[in-house]
């Protein structure tokens, strides 16, 4: 599993996931520092810390499961539809196994990505924070801890959620399908707002990565049966 793995990220080059998902983390810190600026001196745009990096976190999230929803349509779906993975169904393995690595493969990839980019926006926004002072509140140890507990289950909840889009995608063989709803899968998990933020409840990803699970597992055991034409 983990050769074939290494054979889709020699086959696939992903300069462009990463650039993408670091200009993405930049752009967040960058839009939170403008509208501390924009504001009236009256009004509070960020009440604390921690709203802040419920907001750092959502960003990466939407960022990386769009990212996600390319990578299927572009290491699976696109491959259906061209028909070109007779090639590799050519190959003396098994199908399933082959499916599942780069299902696999594009979980850890998230799960890496989303963790890896949401640390580092909430280190830089922190480091910004601690000479500007435009946002309130300290961050000591019991919140920091606090907060990469939540990067590390929002991350793994992401890395399911991320599937989720291969069920619409497979349904045609349609990429756009499977990017569409990448978009919509992210704008209804990621809104936030100073009364109610879904952002910040990390059970409705999770539920979410359930079902991503479950579509994976879905189409891993029809992949023997299913027709590729």
């Amino acid at each position: 599993m983990i050769k074939l793995m290494k054979m889709e990220l020699k086959k696939h080059s992903l300069g462009w996931y990463f650039s993408s998902a670091f200009i993405a983390s930049l752009c967040s810190i960058a839009l939170l520092v403008l509208i501390n600026y924009v504001e009236t001196p009256s009004e509070v745009p960020l009440r604390d810390l921690d709203e802040a990096l419920v907001i750092v976190g959502a960003f990466a999230r939407v960022t990386c499961v769009i990212l996600s929803g390319v990578l299927v349509a572009k290491l699976i779906v696109e491959e259906y539809k061209n028909k070109t993975i007779f090639i590799l169904f050519s190959y003396p393995i098994s199908r399933k196994k082959l499916l599942g690595a780069k299902l696999l493969f594009i979980t850890i990839l998230t799960f890496i990505t989303v963790f890896v980019t949401n640390l580092l926006s909430a280190g830089l926004l922190m480091l910004l924070n601690s000479y500007l002072h435009f946002i309130p509140g300290n961050a000591d140890t019991a919140f920091l801890l606090k907060q990469l507990l939540s990067m590390l289950t929002f991350s793994v909840a992401t890395a399911g959620t991320s599937i989720i889009p291969l069920y619409f995608g497979m349904r045609k063989h349609s990429v756009p399908a499977t990017i569409v709803s990448a978009i919509v899968i992210v704008a209804l998990i990621s809104s936030h707002n100073p009364e109610f933020s879904i952002a910040s409840i990390v059970y409705v990803p999770l539920a979410l990565a359930v079902v991503g699970v479950l579509i994976a597992a879905w189409t891993i055991r029809n992949v023997e049966t299913a027709d590729i034409g």
